[in-house]
C-alpha cells in the first residue's frame, strides 16, 4: 500500500506557510512528506524560494513524518555539503530523511556562474557527485578532481545508516541510468501507460526490488473554473513542453513560456479536477502500479482546504479505509 505524501513546495510559498501547513497534513492523515528545493520560483507570480535545508530541520523537529527532499548537487551545492546537510538531518531523525537527486534545473543552478551543459554532461558530473556522497556516508577520506572536485574531505558527524540515495526521471532513458545506481526512483505522474514503461526502463537498468516515489501534480477547487484557473496561474511555465523546464534561466523567461498555454495544455501535466472522486480514482490507479510513496503536490493556493478534503474524501479510500 503506498504511503501518501504531502509535497512542499518552497517556489509557490512561504516557509512559514509550508511549516505549518505541513503539521496539518501529519494531524490530518497524511503519512509522509517531501520537499521541493528551489533558489528562484518557476515564475514572478509564485514568488517565494525559501532556504529548504534549514526548513527540513524544523519540519522533522515539528513532526513525526517522514521527509524527503530533491536537489542537484555539482553546482549550487557541492556534494560535501549536500552529504553533510543529511548526514546531520538523520543522525537527528534516523530513518526519516531520504535524499533524492538529479540533474538540475539552470533556474537554479546556473546562479553560480558554472557553464550549463547539455544533459549527457550533467548526468556525468550527478553520478560523480553521487559516488562523493556515498564514500562520505560511508565515512572516507575523499579525493576526487574530475569535473567536482573534493580533497580529503570526511564526515565525522553520520547517522549509523546511510540515507537512501534516490535517482530523479522522468523519461525512459534516464530511469534505466538511475537503475544502474540510485537505492530508489523518484517520477512525475504521467499517463499510466508510460509510467509503466518508465518503471520498467527502471527495473531493467537494475533497480528492481528497489522502492519508487511518484510526485503527483493536481489542482482541486470547488469549482472545476476555478481549479483550472489555479493550475494555469501558478503552474502553466512548468507545462510548456520541450527543454524549457531545464534551460531557462529566470522566472520572467518561464512567465513567458507560460503565456502560450491553455487549459488543454496544462491538463496534460496536471491532475485537475473539482471532483475528488475524480482525483481518488487517479490516485488510486496510481497507487495500483506500486508506488511506495505517492506525494500530492496541491499547486492551487487553497492548501488548508486541499489537506482537510483529501484527508476526509480522498486518503481513506487509498489506504483502504
Amino acid at each position: 500500500m503506498a504511503r501518501i505524501g504531502y509535497h512542499a513546495s518552497h517556489e509557490q510559498f512561504t516557509p512559514a506557510d509550508l511549516l505549518r501547513w505541513t503539521k496539518r497534513a501529519a494531524e490530518a492523515g497524511f503519512d509522509c512528506a517531501m520537499s521541493s528545493d528551489h533558489f528562484h520560483p518557476w515564475s514572478e507570480r509564485q514568488g517565494q524560494s525559501g532556504f529548504a535545508w534549514s526548513w527540513l530541520g524544523a519540519a522533522l523537529e515539528g513532526t513525526a513524518l517522514p521527509f524527503g527532499i530533491i536537489s542537484a548537487p555539482g553546482y549550487r551545492y557541492h556534494p560535501a555539503v549536500i552529504a553533510q546537510g543529511a548526514a546531520t538531518l538523520a543522525q537527528m531523525y534516523p530513518a526519516r530523511l531520504w535524499l533524492a537527486l538529479g540533474s538540475g534545473e539552470a533556474i537554479n543552478e546556473s546562479i553560480t556562474g558554472l557553464p550549463w551543459p547539455e544533459k549527457q554532461e550533467r548526468n556525468a558530473r550527478l553520478l560523480e557527485s553521487v559516488e562523493i556522497i556515498r564514500a562520505l556516508f560511508a565515512g572516507e577520506t575523499v579525493t576526487h578532481r574530475g569535473r567536482v572536485t573534493i580533497v580529503e574531505a570526511k564526515l565525522y558527524s553520520r547517522p549509523e545508516e546511510p540515507v537512501i540515495l534516490v535517482g530523479a526521471a522522468v523519461s525512459e532513458k534516464t530511469a534505466e541510468w538511475v537503475g544502474s545506481w540510485a537505492d530508489g526512483l523518484i517520477t512525475v505522474h504521467a499517463k499510466p501507460e508510460q509510467l509503466r514503461k518508465i518503471l520498467e526502463a527502471f527495473d531493467r537498468g537494475g533497480g528492481a526490488g528497489k522502492p519508487v516515489i511518484l510526485q503527483a501534480a493536481l489542482s482541486w477547487a470547488p469549482t472545476e473554473e476555478e481549479a483550472e484557473a489555479e493550475a494555469l496561474h501558478q503552474w502553466a511555465p512548468n507545462a510548456a513542453g520541450g527543454e524549457v523546464n531545464w534551460d531557462l534561466r529566470r522566472p520572467q523567461d518561464f512567465d513567458i513560456a507560460g503565456r502560450f498555454v491553455r487549459g488543454e495544455d496544462i491538463r496534460q501535466s496536471v491532475l485537475v479536477s473539482a471532483d475528488l472522486g475524480q482525483h481518488r480514482a487517479w490516485l488510486a490507479e496510481y497507487a495500483g502500479m506500486g508506488f511506495a510513496e505517492i506525494h500530492l503536490h496541491q499547486v492551487g493556493r487553497r492548501q488548508l482546504s486541499f489537506i482537510d478534503a483529501f484527508a476526509e474524501h480522498v486518503l481513506p479510500a487509498l489506504k483502504g479505509g
